[in-house]
């Protein structure tokens, strides 16, 4: 039998989008403490919500629970960057030629790309460029691809926000964007799926050099 999730209460879920929020748009930064009081007051809660969201985000990498030193926000180093971007690189593009390969629909891809153009802030810039590299593998006609996919969104989302910090590099990638969904509609899927390593790829070069460098002694 396949087990159904527990559904998340909603003040938990509450807290939980609010505290990733706050990571992922660098409020929250790599190393900073996070206390269940001083979080539970900000959210008006109870502790018990907080506790609930903060495992749940220890579950999906984005904090870390430790005996001496509570709960803190994810460090992000050059190990971190190559073993989630390892993951991307090897099924991101394969999800995206399938994608094409089946004539999905890109209508999703298209629209993030728009309010990533617009946005007026880096948050609303980070969150439409994860939304738009979901649209491009999730319709690849394997759940389980585009859940494991899923699974390190977050964490990616993390390392990008700390090299963003670092060196933002909007224009560029926004660039990148363009051409990898111009591929995908044209019905390049091999063109897309390559355009769309390489832009993994030169992220990681650029923002963690040490990682990059790791991976091609790998290959």
């Amino acid at each position: 039998m396949t087990s159904v999730p527990t559904p998340i209460p909603s003040r938990t879920q509450y807290v939980l989008e609010g505290i990733k929020h706050r990571i992922l748009t660098g409020q929250l930064t790599p190393g900073q403490a996070l206390v269940e009081t001083e979080l539970a007051a900000q959210f008006g809660v109870s502790k018990t919500p907080v506790r609930e969201a903060l495992k749940t985000l220890a579950g999906t990498g984005l904090v870390v629970m430790s005996q001496y030193k509570g709960v803190t926000v994810r460090m992000v180093d050059a190990d971190m960057a190559r073993e989630v971007y390892d993951v991307r690189l090897l099924l991101e593009p394969e999800a995206l030629k399938r994608a094409v390969h089946r004539g999905a629909s890109l209508e999703a891809a298209r629209d993030a790309l728009t309010r990533a153009d617009a946005a007026t802030d880096t948050a609303e810039r980070s969150l439409a460029n994860r939304e738009f590299h979901r649209a491009l593998y999730l319709p690849c006609g394997n759940p389980l691809l585009g859940r494991m996919l899923d699974e390190v969104r977050d964490q990616a989302a993390l390392v990008s926000a700390v090299a963003w910090a670092a060196s933002p590099s909007w224009e560029r990638e926004a660039g990148e964007h363009r051409d990898i969904l111009r591929l995908a509609l044209d019905g390049d899927a091999d063109g897309a799926a390559r355009a769309l390593h390489a832009h993994i790829a030169s992220f990681v070069q650029r923002a963690f050099p040490q990682a990059a460098l790791e991976q091609e002694g790998q290959e």
